[in-house]
């Protein structure tokens, strides 16, 4: 069975979606809707789909089964219900949605409907990123003490103005943390399990004409008891690949895009040799350090396959709406800190 996947918005994501389906087994990409027709005729003749200005029409389309929903953060509530409405299955780019509620509401009429939602968070799907999620449940680590995300890049001024919506907390729903940190935080949490409370700064350092953060600090306190710190700010030059550290009582990791720049533990094993070779030197790209664009496609590849995989033996996908939402509330909590002066608790 093959399932038509269409995508909402045209923006640089969705080139990403529509390239990452190309290579999914079992999908097809079948449709693009833009209320601009001529953005969505010439990405239609890109990558080969029909072209819809019309989301009614669009979701009436015979053999569109999954939407992708590539549109600004701030607006993916309004496409994703009324793709649950007409019973579409959703992928939707990070994140979810910006606000708690907005996540909620498209994570309610999903269950009510009965269709599947999966938000996108492809760095988990990256090899060394499952190594190190492995040896944490195997409990490799010991008792976790303490874990940190880095996000140190880089953002030009013009990157800000090219889009009225970019920049606003309308539309992108925050800065350096929701739209570029958002990743790692994700990724942090994986490893770590819940955030208990923040205690957060923000500021805007390097930017003009913008209303979010370009620089964000967090102390936490995870409700393993353990501890952490997320910076995250998009006006260090020239820009540094996301750093993850995981430490513990037994063991710790450095883990810088897709590389091992520490791979230690009190006892040893034979394959621990072979994971600091193998995740030596293994990034092939900026990892979106300093261009937004040069991101590796194969997370996205492999999670939208992912997905279509577990449509198929009918389980719940990978990043389901519920896990897709737990950043959100990360981000938001640090965002109420930083405005309030206070610690917060992170509400899930």
């Amino acid at each position: 069975m093959s399932y038509g996947i269409g995508i909402v918005g045209t923006g640089g994501i969705a080139d990403k979606h529509a390239l990452a389906v190309g290579q999914v087994e079992g999908a097809k990409l079948v449709a693009v809707m833009s209320r601009s027709e001529e953005r969505a005729k010439a990405f239609a003749e890109r990558h080969g789909c029909r072209a819809y200005t019309s989301m009614s029409e669009f979701l009436d389309d015979p053999e569109l089964d999954i939407v992708s929903i590539c549109t600004p953060s701030g607006y993916h509530m309004e496409p994703a219900l009324e793709a649950i409405a007409a019973g579409k299955h959703l992928v939707v780019e990070k994140p979810l949605e910006i606000t708690l509620e907005r996540c909620d509401a498209i994570i309610e009429a999903a269950a009510q409907k009965g269709v599947k939602v999966m938000g996108i968070f492809q760095s988990r799907f990256y090899d060394a990123s499952r190594v190190l999620k492995d040896a944490v449940e195997k409990g490799r680590f010991g008792r976790l003490v303490l874990g940190d995300a880095y996000v140190k890049w880089y953002r030009s001024q013009e990157y800000y103005d090219r889009g009225e919506w970019k920049g606003t907390w309308r539309f992108d729903g925050g800065g350096a943390l929701m739209v570029q940190a958002i990743h790692a935080i994700d990724l942090l949490q994986w490893y770590m399990g819940r955030v208990k409370t923040v205690q957060a700064y923000a500021a805007i350092l390097g930017h003009e004409r913008i209303e979010v953060e370009d620089t964000a600090v967090a102390a936490l306190e995870f409700e393993n008891g353990a501890l952490g710190v997320i910076e995250g700010s998009t006006a260090v030059y020239p820009g540094f690949l996301k750093r993850i550290e995981i430490s513990g009582t037994a063991g710790s990791a450095v883990m810088e895009e897709e590389d091992f720049k520490a791979w230690t533990f009190a006892k040893e094993i034979p394959e621990d040799e072979e994971i600091r070779r193998r995740f030596s030197g293994a990034t092939r790209t900026q990892g979106g350090a300093a261009d937004p664009g040069a991101i590796s496609l194969e997370g996205h590849v492999r999670q939208f396959q992912a997905f279509v995989d577990a449509m198929k033996e009918g389980r719940e996908p990978p990043v389901d709406g519920y896990e897709a939402r737990k950043a959100v509330a990360i981000i938001l909590a640090i965002y109420e800190s930083a405005k309030t002066g206070r610690k917060v608790k992170v509400d899930y």
